[in-house]
């Protein structure tokens, strides 16, 4: 059991591989608005939660965006397929897309929920700044599953 626990990766102060990994991403267009993502990293899938806040914005709740389900095709692995359990337009494609990159990337079962509000962006939220969010979020998350992965080979 000892030996148990020295394998297991330290994410964010704990010891435990199943436990949420809580991180913030800065946007680099636009210092004062910030990601967040809720990681949780299992040994067939992922389970993200991605929201936005703005430093001057009244500390509430963030609203709940779209919720999609995606997974590997294992006779075209190009192109996983996805489901969307809840939607909000606004933040469906987003999404979408977001599961079905994690998917095809890691592998993995990828649950993705949340919503990405760029409006205090510097220019408004647009594509540019959109993407560059989309790909800040796809580093960090890979990073996080490269680790978990070698924690636990």
């Amino acid at each position: 059991m000892a030996s148990d626990l020295q394998r297991r990766p330290i994410m964010n102060g704990t010891h435990d591989v199943n436990k949420p990994i809580e991180l913030v991403i800065r946007l680099p267009f636009h210092q004062e608005t910030k990601i967040h993502l809720h990681l949780t990293i299992l040994a067939t899938s992922i389970m993200l939660f991605v929201s936005t806040a703005a430093l001057d914005a009244a500390s509430g709740g963030a609203a709940m965006g779209s919720f999609v389900y995606a997974m590997p095709d294992r006779y075209n692995p190009s192109q996983p397929m996805s489901t969307a359990i809840y939607t909000v337009p606004s933040s469906q494609d987003f999404v979408t897309r977001m599961a079905k990159l994690l998917a095809k990337r890691t592998g993995k079962l990828c649950y993705v929920g949340g919503a990405l509000n760029m409006s205090n962006a510097a220019a408004g939220g647009t594509v540019d700044e959109e993407m560059q969010a989309f790909r800040s979020i796809v580093e960090v998350v890979n990073a996080e599953v490269g680790k978990a992965k070698a924690m636990s080979a």
